[in-house]
């Protein structure tokens, strides 16, 4: 089992990735920028073990490495992520850890009261960083101290010139175990309303176009991605009742395509990304607000504890990363829950670069897969529940 020695509470923790049966067991459940921040935090006397608990807000924490080492403090912890919020209450629960001093936060909301430090582990997604910088704002007193965490190569010119433009000064630390730290001089003059929705026209069936709107940490925000587009030409046919789950749904479009197509369906939108299943919310409400009703939102991991034989048909577009790690252990994970909740007969359908193989993992399972159609770049594949 990985363990980390966190120099805070020079304890012995053992830490684990979610979920702890996951395929993948070579990846470690935290990284240098986890313990560079817990360093600095120490050698600068930021936190003692005489003084009152400090307020500390944290964002985009993996796994809990931080939360968990800083249990004795005050933390706010806030993550987009649904893996990374349960993996965090896990290795609590794991490591006997007091949870009293804890609370979680979707990336969407905001605890009301003011933090004494900030700690951010620096997103993939630009927009996303943007909008968490806006967000500190409202969270900082004037002594707020503000540290921000990442790769070393992941920290670029534009990286540290984004946050000059929305948070403030910055100064960066040397390099450490390939990571790097940035110390922020918050600015308050610089605060302004969160950025908007982005929103674009998704061409839809008899020449009807749906406005499509994206938070910040959705996937191919800014346009429909050329795998969800080519999904969609090959969405299957179903019957009147059908129950279809759009899994990994990012801004919901597969579902709302389908949903289009026969309105006399019910859709479950599945994302381990709170802003995405936010995103397909809007999406059903603005588009189609009389089948609102016929559709239900789930931020969860994969189909976890979902019922048995409840879908007729799941769409998937899966994932081949988590965070930052290249892995193709979340669409196997996915596939397995796909058997699980499909009813006899039902279909799963999904598109992927050509090169991932999943026909191999969909026919271990299922028994049976066939291509759809495919193209220089994507395979649409389906596999029926026999």
């Amino acid at each position: 089992m990985d363990s980390i020695d966190v120099a805070t509470q020079a304890d012995l923790l053992e830490l684990e990735r979610y979920p702890a049966a996951q395929v993948n067991r070579s990846l470690q459940a935290w990284d240098s920028g986890d313990e560079y921040l817990l360093k600095i935090l120490a050698e600068q006397s930021l936190i003692t073990p005489d003084d009152a608990p400090a307020n500390i807000a944290i964002f985009n924490d993996s796994f809990g490495a931080l939360s968990c080492s800083l249990s004795h403090q005050t933390i706010s912890f806030i993550s987009d992520s649904f893996v990374a919020t349960q993996g965090c209450k896990a290795n609590l629960a794991n490591n006997l850890l007091n949870t009293d001093n804890i609370e979680f936060f979707d990336s969407i909301t905001l605890p009301e009261k003011k933090v004494d430090i900030v700690l951010v582990k620096l997103p993939k997604i630009k927009a996303f960083f943007q909008y968490q910088l806006q967000q500190i704002h409202n969270l900082c007193h004037d002594n707020t101290r503000i540290i921000i965490a990442g790769k070393a190569k992941e920290i670029h010119t534009s990286t540290l010139k984004l946050i000059e433009q929305q948070l403030g000064d910055c100064q960066t630390s040397l390099a450490w175990k390939k990571s790097r730290l940035i110390f922020v001089n918050r600015n308050a003059k610089l605060q302004t309303p969160l950025p908007e929705l982005k929103q674009w026209q998704l061409p839809g069936i008899d020449a009807s176009n749906l406005t499509i709107s994206n938070h910040s940490n959705v996937f191919s925000r800014d346009n429909l991605d050329i795998g969800a587009r080519f999904m969609i030409e090959h969405l299957p046919t179903v019957k009147a009742g059908a129950r279809v789950g759009d899994l990994g749904c990012g801004n919901g479009v597969l579902g709302l395509s389908l949903l289009q197509q026969q309105p006399d369906i019910s859709v479950n939108f599945f994302d381990e990304s709170f802003m995405a299943v936010a995103s397909a919310r809007i999406n059903i409400e603005q588009n189609f607000p009389k089948l609102s009703s016929q559709c239900k939102f789930h931020w969860n991991d994969c189909l976890n504890q979902v019922e048995a034989s409840s879908l007729d048909l799941i769409l998937c577009n899966p994932p081949f990363h988590q965070q930052q790690a290249v892995t193709d252990h979340i669409a196997w994970q996915m596939f397995q829950d796909c058997y699980q909740v499909l009813d006899a007969g039902g279909e799963v359908r999904i598109i992927g670069n050509r090169q991932l193989g999943y026909h191999i993992k969909l026919k271990r399972l299922f028994g049976n897969a066939r291509v759809v159609s495919s193209n220089k770049k994507f395979v649409v594949l389906s596999a029926v529940k026999l």
